[in-house]
């Protein structure tokens, strides 16, 4: 099973990266080569690692860690470009559409952006813990496989690349940028709040939708999604497997509802994408899960549950001297439209 997980990771990631060299190829697009490249490269040297512990040293935890960070790193960086790519080839914007279904809701962004400024200590607290999406990826990759569960890793990936791409899609076919993207907020809100994502970004995101991407770079690649909310994703398959954690279940659990409730704010988010997060999640996890056995979940809440239970028994007369034994170590709304 772990081999055949691994040729779905690395499928993934070659068919993403064949599609992103043929419509380079017919789009003409200008690329970085030279930092993709780079990254192709550190991608390539981390496979070989896990290889390497993996065949010549028989540690699959290590080798594990080694190709679930191989294909974020190489899988990321194709996914990201396609996702620019179709800056050239999508329907139509839906934002409006978007903001009529928050009305319907209850939720007012701009209202909300109003009221948030008279919380800046809470608004704080919402910028940090949205922010630490990406640091809880890579820890609850080295938990998942520092404690043994090393198909759970293969997994995790599955899910994230899975979660990507259905994103990706749907964006693809009805793209929007987000409540940032619409209004402009007063001077004196927006010099108060610590945002993640500005007005600004949103109105660079619209001249990308406008104009088509330029020059594309893994340094200068922005995140194009907002419905559904692909950081809303991530929280929640962190969040999941995170679940498998007994010592970070509940802290990962906290953190990521966080950011889910704060993704309106820091990510200038309509209610709704975040809300879209949920069913496109279910259907990352649900293909991601497929094929994995009763006994691997039984051997799992073996091995993360279970708590050593000591005994003293009487020790037989001469029973050490005959077996030998071993000791092991274990105001009001402006809305611009752009």
């Amino acid at each position: 099973m772990i081999v055949k997980l691994q040729r779905i990771l690395f499928g993934l990631s070659a068919a993403v990266v064949i599609v992103d060299f043929v419509w380079a190829m017919i789009g003409k697009f200008q690329i970085d080569l030279l930092a993709y490249a780079q990254l192709g490269l550190m991608s390539m040297a981390l496979l070989a690692g896990g290889f390497y512990y993996q065949t010549k040293r028989a540690e699959p935890e290590l080798a594990a860690m080694l190709m679930g960070a191989s294909f974020l790193c190489l899988f990321s960086a194709a996914a990201s470009m396609l996702n620019y790519f179709f800056l050239t080839l999508h329907g139509p914007r839906i934002d409006d559409i978007l903001v009529a279904a928050d009305r319907t809701l209850g939720f007012d962004w701009y209202s909300t952006m109003i009221a948030m400024a008279r919380y800046p200590l809470l608004n704080e607290v919402f910028f940090r813990v949205y922010n630490m999406v990406l640091p809880e990826i890579a820890l609850v990759m080295v938990a998942l496989a520092w404690t043994g569960q090393v198909e759970k890793v293969y997994r995790y990936c599955v899910a994230l690349g899975v979660g990507a791409l259905i994103a990706i899609a749907l964006w693809a076919l009805a793209p929007s940028l987000g409540a940032k993207s619409l209004y402009t907020l007063p001077p004196e809100v927006v010099s108060t709040l610590t945002l993640s994502v500005t007005g600004d970004y949103g109105k660079a995101l619209v001249a990308l939708l406008r104009d088509g991407p330029g020059y594309i770079s893994p340094s200068d690649l922005r995140g194009l999604i907002a419905f559904p909310s692909y950081h809303g994703v991530l929280a929640l398959i962190v969040a999941w497997y995170g679940w498998h954690l007994r010592w970070l279940r509940w802290p990962l659990l906290l953190l990521n509802a966080t950011v889910i409730v704060s993704s309106p704010i820091q990510g200038g988010h309509h209610m709704v994408d975040l809300l879209g997060s949920f069913p496109v999640t279910a259907l990352a996890l649900y293909l991601a899960t497929l094929g994995e056995t009763k006994e691997s979940s039984a051997k799992l809440a073996v091995m993360v549950n279970k708590k050593q239970k000591f005994k003293i028994w009487p020790v037989p007369q001469g029973l050490l001297a005959r077996v030998p034994y071993n000791i092991k170590k274990l105001p009001p709304a402006r809305l611009s439209r752009h």
